[in-house]
């Protein structure tokens, strides 16, 4: 086909989710994002929530910056550093009650290995026995 019949879909820009006024976010962030298809299962279920923003597609939740540091985020979950996520005109959905716009990131990367079927997996120190 030319360049006037192209069946590509067009590409998706980049947005930056943004933080409501008056959070702290001392701790930089990053976002953690699932299929919506998960949204409201763990939304429901984790017993703390941070900034929650969600499109037709995905929902992203706030998370401190290196959350992915020794830990496997599985598959279908999406780890966007700096909080960098496909402009699909995300809203917020969720807003914290108190200062702080995180969500706890263990919770969410245990239930997210939960609804997915993945075993959790993270690198922990080497070990080594006392001679």
């Amino acid at each position: 086909m030319g360049a006037t019949g192209s069946a590509r879909p067009p590409e998706l820009g980049a947005t930056r989710l943004a933080v409501p006024v008056g959070l702290h976010t001392g701790l930089g962030c990053d976002a953690v994002g699932v299929p919506a298809r998960f949204g409201f299962k763990i939304l429901s279920r984790l017993p703390a929530k941070g900034c929650v923003y969600a499109d037709s597609d995905w929902w992203w939740w706030l998370v401190p910056a290196g959350s992915d540091q020794d830990v496997t985020w599985p598959l279908p979950a999406c780890y966007a550093r700096g909080a960098e996520i496909p402009d699909r005109r995300p809203r917020l959905i969720h807003h914290p009650d108190g200062t702080s716009p995180y969500t706890p990131p263990i919770p969410l990367y245990l239930l997210v290995c939960q609804l997915t079927g993945i075993a959790p997996s993270w690198a922990g120190p080497p070990v080594s026995s006392a001679r």
